[in-house]
């Protein structure tokens, strides 16, 4: 069967002074995303924000499951706080609309995969919170981004023995790291699997109970043939075979 996978949109808010689609709003899927869903034998497919034609349900109900992208910021109104700094400020359109997808997805047993930002909202839909930047409010911090080497900047991560993460690649590995928000409070619904080996900021969730929802604060989708850092097939695959189990 050809999964349909649910991707949740990246927004380019209208801008009048943009050179083309002039003062419109862009929905958008990263290409390697794509692609890497693609290579799994599934299709994505761009979900809308729900409106007077079609309401969430309506929207989920013929896909097997929802993938969130990295991308903007996860803006600090959305779990209580004051952004420290404006150009911190975040999206907080798409937080309503990804937290609004994350909680009814999971409401009908549709398996939800995280990535980056993906990680940060589920953790903020389901009552986490976030550092607005990891440098600026944890001392003891590593570098988590740098926008001149982006996806090249690598760390270490130690893996939660026993779990389900350590399964696919056992207790230890090396992601790429392209985020400067991260996991503060943990949300008292998901478990960590995983967090940077030098620091200890969360690295990847997974929803506790029956129902399937995994997060990971790296990108898979940006590993390519890099030998020393951990595949993303398994991640892909555990996440389709999850879509395909609900859909049976």
């Amino acid at each position: 069967m050809i999964l349909r996978i649910g991707v949740s949109a990246c927004f380019f808010h209208a801008d009048p002074k943009r050179a083309i689609f002039k003062g419109k709003t862009l929905l958008y899927m990263e290409e390697s995303m794509m692609k890497w869903i693609l290579s799994g034998k599934a299709l994505p497919v761009l979900l809308p924000p729900p409106g007077n034609d079609f309401d969430i349900k309506e929207i989920l109900q013929d896909v097997d499951g929802v993938l969130l992208q990295g991308g903007s910021d996860v803006s600090p109104t959305s779990y209580g706080e004051t952004p420290l700094r404006p150009e911190w400020n975040g999206d907080r359109i798409r937080d309503d609309y990804e937290r609004n997808i994350i909680q009814t997805a999971i409401q009908m047993n549709r398996p939800v995969l995280g990535v980056c930002r993906g990680l940060q909202i589920m953790n903020v839909a389901l009552g986490g919170t976030l550092y607005q930047d990891i440098t600026e409010q944890n001392s003891d911090s590593i570098v988590h981004r740098d926008w001149e080497v982006y996806d090249d900047l690598q760390h270490d991560v130690r893996i939660q023995g026993g779990s389900s993460l350590a399964a696919m690649f056992g207790t230890t590995g090396r992601i790429n790291s392209i985020h400067h928000q991260g996991i503060k409070d943990l949300s008292d619904q998901v478990n960590a699997e995983a967090w940077c080996a030098e620091d200890g900021i969360v690295e990847a969730i997974r929803l506790k109970g029956n129902a399937y929802a995994f997060g990971v604060q790296w990108h898979p989708e940006f590993t390519g043939s890099r030998k020393e850092l951990l595949p993303p097939d398994p991640i892909l695959a555990e996440f389709l075979n999850a879509c395909r189990e609900r859909s049976r």
